[in-house]
């Protein structure tokens, strides 16, 4: 028996899914749940509220496909929203940031010598205080300045920039304390 790929063009995906038909929604949902998980889970500690992100999400997407022009890629228009809902998710639970007038006089340098597994990082991540790691993850993994960081977040540029900042010393003192530097850690695995 010889199964034909059905709804493989994205574009056709997209315009079924416009229209309503559930198999080509299904399949967007399929095709980029896990990522999109990934990307909640990154902001959210819980894996289960950050299941349910990713699929408040996706309501969004599939009410807002319309609006998609086809500029860029979908992925990211899809990756946009999920930052987007998971930001929200941290606002509602009120996340603290820490709001102080810390001025930066320079960058905290990091080591990139070594290499660290993904689970190692995000559980280094993780032990960030909410705040932080929001700032973070929208500067470092999103590529989001400080500017469009403050507007997302609803606060100063200057503490986007203090966040970032305390986020990334707090990243290097773990890894101190643990004895780890990212050689060693890597070295360690093996």
């Amino acid at each position: 028996m010889k199964i034909i790929a059905l709804h493989s063009n994205e574009k056709q995906l997209i315009k079924k899914s416009i229209k309503g038909d559930q198999q080509a929604q299904r399949l967007l949902y399929d095709k980029f749940s896990s990522k999109m998980l990934s990307v909640c889970r990154q902001y959210i500690k819980d894996l289960h509220f950050a299941e349910d992100v990713m699929i408040h999400g996706f309501v969004k997407v599939f009410n807002h496909l319309s609006s998609y022009q086809h500029k860029g890629s979908f992925e990211g228009w899809v990756r946009t929203i999920m930052v987007r809902e998971s930001i929200s998710y941290l606002r509602k639970r009120q996340f603290v940031v820490y709001d102080d007038a810390l001025e930066l006089n320079g960058e905290v340098s990091t080591s990139n010598d070594g290499i660290l597994d993904v689970e190692y990082v995000q559980h280094l991540i993780d032990e960030l205080p909410e705040g932080y790691k929001a700032v973070f993850l929208l500067y470092a993994i999103e590529g989001y300045g400080h500017k469009e960081i403050a507007e997302m977040l609803e606060i100063s540029e200057g503490t986007s920039k203090s966040q970032l900042f305390k986020a990334r010393k707090m990243l290097q003192e773990n890894l101190s304390l643990k004895g780890m530097s990212p050689k060693s850690h890597s070295a360690n695995k093996k």
